[in-house]
């Protein structure tokens, strides 16, 4: 696949949350393999390599769904209307790329939190990765996240921690770039 990137700063610039995604238009499974391989890039400092992935796209969107609103409705969740919106809320969107953090069963606290971190490092990797390819993104939480039966239904491990369902699609017309306020610094010389 040929692709065209901006430079670094310019993908970073650009990037925006999206959910204005064609629902109908496929993303192709190479391009899927190329982002998940951005995200083996990230920074890993005991190089545990903890991130799975697992791509939902066709009718498991709407099984997501079914098995998110059952855990919230497990949890005491009652109103029909939000039980609704969260069967077909991973509709929206061709691919839901669901991201784990896997540490190794007796791992340490200080591994467990590294290995998160290296996780969310490499989602940024692919919401990078697919805001230069012309991909709209969001990255998603929430009862996904915390329900153990979507962990059995991606195949992760039961000690896996669910980081992100991650919506990717082909973004329908442009979406503002927010403003962002400069970062607070603390400069120490001495």
């Amino acid at each position: 696949m040929q692709t065209q990137l901006n430079s670094v700063a310019d993908v970073i610039r650009s990037r925006r949350t999206n959910l204005r995604i064609d629902r109908d238009r496929a993303v192709d499974a190479e391009t899927i393999s190329e982002l998940i391989g951005l995200a083996v890039w990230a920074p890993n400092h005991r190089l545990t390599e903890p991130w799975r992935f697992a791509v939902i796209s066709g009718d498991g969107r709407a099984r997501l769904g079914a098995v998110t609103a059952d855990f919230q409705s497990e949890m005491g969740m009652t109103d029909p209307a939000k039980l609704d919106k969260t069967r077909n809320k991973f509709l929206r969107a061709p691919i839901v790329l669901l991201v784990a953090s896997e540490s190794a069963a007796d791992a340490s606290h200080d591994i467990k939190v590294e290995d998160r971190d290296a996780t969310a490092a490499a989602i940024q990797n692919v919401l990078l990765g697919a805001t230069a390819l012309g991909l709209g993104s969001y990255w998603g939480t929430g009862a996904v996240c915390e329900a153990a039966a979507v962990k059995a239904m991606a195949g992760f491990a039961g000690h896996a921690e669910l980081v992100a369902a991650i919506y990717l699609g082909w973004p329908i017309g442009d979406v503002p770039v927010p403003q962002r306020e400069a970062p607070l610094v603390n400069w120490i010389a001495s």
